[in-house]
């Protein structure tokens, strides 16, 4: 287990804009953290500063309060996942295993001891005399996760390790994962674009967006507390409604918005008063819509798209702009098609607020999810 510590950390390609803008982050001994974002925002190029196979441009990087931004890779003590899983293809399993230990002159039985004992954690001891051709996509990404393992490192890096397997796969492998840090209590840094993923196996969760941190807190945090819009519709599935409004009266207690069809809500959200008159968005997730008589919801809309899951109905509504439709959680099986009009309500318990700049005001309610 190893501490992290990353103070002003900058990656810059020769002239071009930084990749990663003096970015502050510390990961405590044996805490499992992800770091999710968008395509381009950054964090693999992170995780390869971490792992030493990018060199840092500025700022300071610790292990244990150690500082490693001259240490080499293998200097590091850092195992390293990647997406590909980067096997030997003319290698067995276990020389897939053994094969960075030969290479820094272990004893034969100090490497099979390893290769064994890692085999039967990760349930690979009947494959081990097997090619990687042999396998299935899973079994493929234990034997890197393995790989990585039997160097015992102090820090485990996982690059989007599951990308390549098919849906139901990746949720066994996540428990596969989630078990396995609990079973060894490693330090494990984790990039993913899936927030799914993120959600279910992080101790904190780090938003990664265009080089910066946008938020980091545990997973229920950022879904109930997100610090601006970006995380609260990068965080949850399908993601959180924005809904146009002006802040009419700001308040130490409540707030009064208008709509843009010209009703008003009463928020418990406290909000400043050089705030006031200023536009703002309200959000306001899928589950917490409540549909209903239209002539008493704040909104009524067209059902453009119906998402039967089952136990759960979701409604994606036309209001007005077709590329971002409004999406209402049914928690039952409905009979509502397409082309209904249905109503939309806002409960004011269940509303975030955003400034002009994307920032969340202050909610003055119990989490979303007591509601």
């Amino acid at each position: 287990m190893a501490q992290l510590t990353l103070k002003n950390l900058q990656k810059r390609y020769g002239n071009k804009a930084e990749v990663i803008k003096s970015l502050d982050l510390q990961i405590n001994s044996g805490e499992f953290v992800v770091v999710v974002g968008p395509s381009g925002c950054g964090k693999s190029t992170l995780l390869r500063m971490i792992a030493g196979l990018e060199e840092i441009s500025g700022g300071g990087m610790y292990i244990d309060g150690s500082y490693v931004n001259d240490d080499s890779p293998s200097e590091r003590g850092i195992g390293m996942v990647f997406q590909s899983y980067a096997l030997y293809p003319h290698m067995s399993v276990y020389k897939n295993m053994a094969f960075a230990l030969e290479l820094a002159g272990h004893p034969a039985d100090d490497i099979a001891r390893r290769v064994h004992e890692t085999a039967g954690i990760l349930q690979l001891e009947p494959l081990l005399e097997r090619r990687p051709k042999d396998l299935s996509g899973g079994q493929r990404q234990r034997v890197a996760i393995g790989r990585a393992i039997v160097r015992e490192p102090r820090l485990f890096l996982f690059d989007e390790p599951l990308s390549n397997l098919d849906a139901s796969l990746r949720v066994q492998m996540r428990m596969e994962v989630a078990s396995l840090h609990k079973r060894l209590g490693s330090t494990i840094i984790y990039v993913t674009h899936d927030q799914v993923e993120a959600m279910t196996l992080a101790d904190r969760i780090v938003v990664l967006n265009r080089g910066n941190i946008e938020q980091v807190g545990t997973p229920l945090d950022l879904y109930d507390h997100p610090a601006n819009e970006f995380v609260a519709q990068f965080i949850g599935s399908p993601k959180m409604n924005l809904i146009p409004a002006v802040l009419r009266r700001a308040g130490e207690q409540q707030s009064v918005v208008e709509l843009d069809n010209g009703k008003s809500l009463v928020l418990p959200i406290a909000t400043p008063p050089e705030a006031e008159g200023q536009s703002v968005n309200i959000g306001i997730r899928p589950e917490h819509i409540r549909g209903g008589n239209l002539a008493q919801c704040e909104y009524q809309g067209e059902v453009m798209f119906v998402e039967h899951m089952g136990n759960e109905t979701y409604l994606y509504l036309d209001n007005g702009n077709v590329s971002e439709p409004w999406v209402v959680r049914n928690p039952e099986r409905s009979t509502i098609r397409v082309g209904d009009t249905v109503g939309v309500g806002l409960p004011v318990e269940c509303c975030y607020l955003f400034d002009s700049q994307g920032r969340a005001f202050q909610r003055l309610v119990a989490s979303s999810a007591t509601h």
